[in-house]
């Protein structure tokens, strides 16, 4: 019988995510790990196999605890254009806020190592599809509320405001002067204003 775990998996696996999302896959060692985490070598790699496998639990744990905070309001039954407009107004002070110089660590693994790499793509092709789905449900509720124009396709302008948020987490990764994110975000707040009936 083995002996018993001396830390939380759970806690690990945050301490994880906060480090490949300041550093990247890449720029994150083996030693960055160990020291960060609190574990020793061992112990990480009888728990969580590899880099790789860790980098992968850490991914699973984000888009758990951070992606369905930040987009869980739209994936609800009664979400609306007053859902969509608070997740972009969300995207845009991260300009300013604690994610300024990290963005969004599944956007930052899409731009880093999703085109080489199979078993990070899935979870970056995940991450699209849920919120492309999340944008979409909120907008097929507003649109059966009649907040938006019944001839709007839901699903292309679900894609838009993916993309939008995909780079205005871009630009917060990198630090983008705040007007650009800001001014990016306000013309996305229009364009869903324009959806709405005259």
């Amino acid at each position: 019988m083995g002996r018993p775990k001396k830390f939380d998996r759970d806690q690990v696996l945050g301490k994880a995510t906060e480090l490949f999302r300041r550093l990247g896959f890449a720029a994150t060692s083996t030693q960055q790990l160990v020291e960060h985490l609190g574990i020793n070598r061992k112990s990480m790699y009888a728990e969580f196999g590899s880099k790789q496998e860790l980098f992968e639990a850490a991914l699973e744990r984000y888009d758990r605890v951070t992606v369905g905070r930040n987009f869980g309001p739209l994936e609800t039954p009664r979400a609306g254009l007053s859902e969509v407009e608070q997740v972009i107004e969300l995207f845009a002070r991260g300009a300013t806020g604690k994610a300024s110089g990290l963005g969004c660590l599944l956007c930052n693994t899409a731009v880093e190592r999703a085109a080489a790499d199979k078993a990070t793509r899935r979870f970056v092709d995940r991450y699209f599809e849920r919120l492309t789905d999340a944008f979409e449900n909120a907008l097929d509720n507003a649109q059966c509320a009649g907040e938006i124009n019944l001839e709007v396709d839901t699903i292309a302008q679900a894609r838009f405001l993916t993309s939008t948020m995909l780079g205005i987490a871009v630009l917060v990764r990198a630090k983008a002067p705040p007007a650009i994110v800001e001014g990016a975000a306000q013309v996305a707040l229009a364009h869903v204003a324009s959806l709405v009936p005259a």
